[in-house]
C-alpha cells in the first residue's frame, strides 16, 4: 500500500497561506478532490471538524493527520500541506503544526483507513523526514521527499 498511490504531486500544498484550523482542513480537502463541489466541500470539512471534536488529530512535533470518512470519495484520498508559520491545531502537545496529512476515506473503509493512518503515522514520527519536509524549496520536492519516506515504511 503506497501512499503515492492516493496522492499525486497535485495533491501537495507547499505553503499553506491559513490561519486556523477550519481553513487549513478546507484547502487540504480542495488539493486531495480537485473538482469538489462548493457544497460537498462543506459536507468533507464538516465532517473533519466533527471527527476533530472527538480529540485533536495534532499528534505533536509539529504534525497533523486530520482524517474522516465521507460518501463523496470512492477510493483513498490523501494530501500533504506545510505551513512555514504553524497552525494552532489544538495538537496534543500543545505546539503549532506545521505539516499536515489529509486522509479521506469511503465510508466503509474501517480496514484501509486504519492502515493508512498507521503508515504515515510512522512516517511522521521520524524526525529527519519531518525536518526534510521543512527544508523543501517547493512542492515538487515535497512530494518526491514523501516518495522516498513512502519506499521504507
Amino acid at each position: 500500500m503506497k501512499l503515492t498511490e492516493m496522492m499525486g504531486p497535485g495533491c501537495i500544498i507547499g505553503s499553506l497561506e491559513v490561519k486556523n484550523k477550519e481553513e487549513a482542513l478546507r484547502e487540504l480537502t480542495r488539493a486531495a478532490l480537485h473538482d469538489i463541489s462548493p457544497e460537498e466541500l462543506e459536507g468533507v470539512v464538516k465532517v473533519l471538524l466533527d471527527r476533530e471534536k472527538l480529540g485533536s488529530t495534532g499528534i505533536g512535533d509539529g504534525t497533523a493527520i486530520p482524517h474522516g470518512k465521507v460518501s463523496t470519495v470512492d477510493s483513498m484520498k490523501v494530501a500533504f500541506g506545510r505551513s512555514l508559520k504553524g497552525i494552532d491545531f489544538n495538537a496534543l502537545d500543545g505546539k503549532p503544526v506545521f505539516l499536515f496529512f489529509l486522509l479521506l476515506a469511503p465510508e466503509g473503509s474501517q480496514s484501509i483507513h486504519l492502515r493508512v493512518l498507521a503508515k504515515i503515522s510512522r512516517m511522521v514520527r521520524d524526525a529527519s523526514f519531518r525536518t526534510r519536509l521543512m527544508g523543501a524549496k517547493d512542492s515538487k520536492e515535497l512530494y518526491e521527499i514523501i516518495s522516498k519516506q513512502d519506499e521504507c515504511c
